[in-house]
Formats: C-alpha cells, sequence, structure tokens
C-alpha cells in the first residue's frame, strides 16, 4: 500500500517538537515543505493523539523476544512481515482490523510530495588532530588530511559523512551504525595517519656522528 499524508500532524510537547507549547522552527519548516498542518496538544493531554499510545511497547515485548538480526536491513524485514501478520487480526482496543482501518483512511489522504523533506542531521566541527567525529557515542574516522580544516558532518538513516566546508572535497563516508562504544576507522585513512607520523619521526630525528674507535685509542695511551 501506497504511503499517505494527512492533512494535519498532531504532536505532544516533545522537546523536538514543541518544548513550551510552541512548535519549533525546525517542526514548521518540516510541515511546511510537506504541505500539511499541526496540532500541539495541551499539557498532560498526550492520549488525545489517538485511541493506541506507546504500540513501541507491544512490538517490544512481542515482536523482540527471541529473535537474532544480521544487520539493520534484517531487523527491517523481519519487522515488516511481523507487521503483515498482527495487522490482520481484530485489534482489542479500536475493535477493528488495522490493515482493513488503514486502508479506508488511505482513501481519505492525500499523496505525497516529490521532494521530501531533508531529515539529514548535519552540524559543522573542526577535524581534531586525532581525526574522528562522534555520532551517538560511536567515533568515526575522518581523512587526517583536513585535520584543523572545517567540514560539515550529515548524518542519514544509513550513513555518517563529511564534506570540507571550504572546498567540498570528500572527507569521510561510513556505514552508520545504531550500536555503541564503537569505533569505525576507515583503511585508508588510517594509512593516511601512519605515512604523516613517519614523516613526523623523520623530521625530528638528529643524526649524531659516530667516530672511529680507533681516534680513541690514539687519544688514550694503552
Amino acid at each position: 500500500m501506497e504511503p499517505g499524508l494527512a492533512q494535519r500532524l498532531v504532536w505532544d510537547r516533545e522537546g523536538a517538537i514543541a518544548p513550551a507549547g510552541r512548535a519549533t522552527d525546525e517542526f514548521v519548516a518540516f510541515c511546511g515543505q510537506l504541505g500539511v498542518g499541526w496540532v500541539i496538544l495541551d499539557r498532560g493531554d498526550a492520549q488525545a493523539k489517538g485511541a493506541l499510545e506507546r504500540s513501541h511497547r507491544f512490538m517490544r515485548s512481542n515482536f523482540l523476544p527471541g529473535r537474532t538480526f544480521a544487520n539493520p536491513t534484517d531487523f527491517q524485514l523481519q519487522l515488516d512481515g511481523w507487521c503483515d501478520r498482527v495487522n490482520w487480526r481484530v485489534h482489542r482496543t479500536i475493535r477493528e482490523v488495522p490493515a482493513q482501518r488503514l486502508r479506508t483512511e488511505r482513501e481519505r489522504m492525500r499523496p505525497l510530495p516529490v521532494w521530501l523533506p531533508d531529515t539529514d542531521r548535519r552540524h559543522v566541527v573542526r577535524v581534531p588532530q586525532q581525526p574522528y567525529v562522534r555520532i551517538d557515542r560511536n567515533d568515526y574516522s575522518i581523512d587526517p588530511r583536513f585535520a584543523g580544516r572545517r567540514v560539515e558532518v550529515r548524518v542519514s538513516q544509513n550513513e555518517v559523512m563529511a564534506a570540507v566546508l571550504d572546498t567540498g572535497e570528500l572527507a569521510c563516508r561510513h556505514q552508520r551504525s545504531f550500536a555503541g562504544a564503537l569505533t569505525f576507522t576507515d583503511p585508508a585513512h588510517q594509512t593516511e595517519l601512519e605515512r604523516q607520523r613517519a614523516r613526523r619521526r623523520q623530521r625530528h630525528e638528529v643524526e649524531v656522528e659516530i667516530r672511529p674507535l680507533a681516534r680513541y685509542d690514539a687519544l688514550i695511551p694503552a
């Protein structure tokens, strides 16, 4: 079933959406690109979003136990298959089959726009001498040639990349990981880093003259 676009989005006062009851500029821009309105709920009235609340708890207790996943793609495929099965059962709260209910609501929705909003996270950092950038508790290597330069880091659902601000050169591209406390090093970055360290060692080496021992024998009588 093709995705559809509602007339309005309903949110409670989440920090990223409306921390003080007023929609943030980023959320307003997101809705503007989609061409939808929004409703920010009153304080303490989060249940007004709909009949179903915190469905992720149901997924955590009924989908996750006993399963293993090879990667995020495998997780998504298993979740989609599970949803296809459970959404054809009569739901106890709404007393309807969710798949049929969605089909009815989809007929009243608009199609998605051709150009969807850019939801990638972006920020600018200066590449440190130890060239890594931290994203969600993970460290990703950056080309050490750009140490001291400013780069724009772009984080999507699938990858982490950075580009040098003044030239647009690619500073790094990594597959994003949702695990934590990991370090990802591009082999090319590691090779360049070792080359730079070798050059620094050569510059600091001092040549020391080694005198022949016969000279000391001539100066010091036996």
